[in-house]
């Protein structure tokens, strides 16, 4: 298929933010790798495959620089795709050739950032049957392989089938595991997993979206699918005196520990939304918890098995892909504006310390994990500016985003098409192919098509009191 050239320029008054800005850009280019003759964006920050739990949503987010790579990104999964449905957790090149790798899920950022390039790639029909193949087997992969005890909740055989690298939860469980019969003699695993059901979740959904666009007869099925998955979450993870999900042990014992996996079932969508509303405001904005002075922690700080290590370890320090991931997550159930108090945080440490390392500090933001040139964290600064003084595409919209205080002008290079946000810190204006399309106070979100025309409008300064 042919694609169009996009390309992403930003200017603003605040000189740091601006060379931080040119960092990232620069820093990113530096992931781009060819994998067998394809354009790839890889992780970084020393990996070098693309992952399941990482690229589809990191190709997305670059699609605005670089269309054939984020495309890719999506297509090498489906391509590498097991006869059984099962996809791949990463993919490496060995020898110039595609190495799929299947010892782990590590996570399932996909349908929803490889439904979007679906409208980017010009309503491509082939591409989303094949999208709609792909999402359809690795259900029903995951609920044949992946419920070993019937009970109707699935589950994580080992520590990277959701990437938790030191998460404590985990027990004695292994790190890999390839074989397709279920561990045994473990104190843990196999761990009826609220990760796994939102994978499932995320995958029904979609595919009730993908249904009503092929117009094939299943959209209302998948859509019930996809609420049955919501139902039995709420059943078997769900503790309500808690406010909270929690994964269960081989007996059926929930797990006591408080994590952010909560905000991962928001990514997917996975929590009704009166479950979401009680997470954000108990739990999720607490200093005594996850809002620390540089927040999302990986685990609640008040919580036994918090641990404050540095490196690659999930039992405690915030990471840059739940920073990447908060950004849906949050705007999925009416929380925008709470980005923009994110995007204040994050742009005052990478400002500050001028690196883009995996793992922070939860007291001052830090870098403590990786090495430089770490993708989801740049791609999350990326998103968070866009979000925050920019112009976003969501499938067929538009967002302009405007929040006060700084002088800015992003623009969006999109093939032909030219769309320009500008703002002298008090009100944006926004031009469509060098026309005056919208005028609107900063502070705010405007919702528009492609040709300018509103849609909606979002307060980015309402609501959602910090505790304490």
């Amino acid at each position: 298929m042919e694609l169009v050239q996009t390309a992403v320029s930003f200017w603003t008054n605040d000189e740091r933010l601006l060379q931080t800005y040119a960092l990232a850009e620069k820093q990113l280019k530096n992931n781009l790798r060819d994998f067998a003759g394809r354009r790839v964006l890889v992780e970084g920050g020393g990996y070098h495959k693309i992952w399941l739990e990482t690229q589809p949503m990191g190709g997305e987010m670059y699609a605005k620089r670089d269309l054939e790579a984020a495309m890719n990104n999506q297509l090498l999964f489906m391509e590498c795709q097991r006869a059984d449905g099962r996809l791949p957790g990463s993919i490496t090149l060995k020898d110039g050739a595609l190495l799929p790798e299947f010892n782990k899920f590590q996570g399932f950022c996909f349908p929803g950032p490889a439904l979007n390039l679906y409208y980017w790639l010009g309503r491509d029909r082939g591409y989303l049957e094949r999208l709609r193949d792909a999402l359809i087997g690795f259900d029903r992969y995951l609920w044949a392989a992946r419920d070993s005890n019937g009970d109707g909740i699935l589950e994580s055989w080992c520590v990277t089938d959701t990437g938790e690298d030191g998460a404590l939860r985990y027990g004695d469980a292994p790190f890999w595991w390839e074989a397709e019969n279920a561990p045994e003699g473990f104190a843990v695993v196999p761990m009826a997993s609220m990760d796994f059901m939102g994978y499932s979740y995320a995958a029904r959904h979609t595919l009730g979206t993908i249904s009503g666009i092929l117009d094939d007869g299943r959209a209302a099925s998948w859509q019930a699918a996809a609420r049955d998955i919501r139902a039995k979450i709420r059943a078997s993870l769900w503790d309500e005196a808690r406010s909270a999900c929690f994964d269960r042990d081989n007996q059926g014992r929930q797990l006591p520990t408080l994590t952010h996996n909560n905000l991962r079932l928001m990514y997917w969508g996975a929590l009704e939304p009166d479950m979401a509303a009680r997470f954000v405001e108990e739990h999720l904005l607490n200093p005594a918890e996850f809002w620390t002075p540089f927040p999302l922690t990986s685990v609640a700080r008040n919580d036994p098995l918090f641990r404050s290590n540095k490196g690659n370890d999930w039992s405690g320090q915030p990471q840059g892909l739940t920073w990447q991931r908060a950004i849906t997550a949050l705007e999925n159930y009416g929380y925008a504006h709470l980005v923009p108090v994110l995007a204040e945080k994050l742009f005052f440490v990478l400002k500050r310390d001028q690196t883009f390392t995996q793992q922070f500090d939860p007291d001052t933001g830090e870098g403590t994990g990786g090495v430089m040139g770490y993708g989801p964290t740049m791609l999350a600064f990326l998103e968070y500016l866009s979000r925050v003084h920019g112009v976003h595409l969501q499938g067929e919209e538009l967002w302009w985003s405007a929040m006060p205080g700084r002088q800015t002008r992003y623009e969006l290079v999109w093939g032909e098409r030219r769309f320009l946000l500008e703002s002298d810190g008090t009100r944006a204006r926004a031009f469509v192919d060098g026309r005056a399309a919208l005028s609107f106070e900063a502070g705010r979100r405007l919702v528009s098509d492609w040709a300018g025309n509103p849609v909606k409008e979002i307060n980015l300064h309402a609501g959602g009191q910090i505790i304490g």
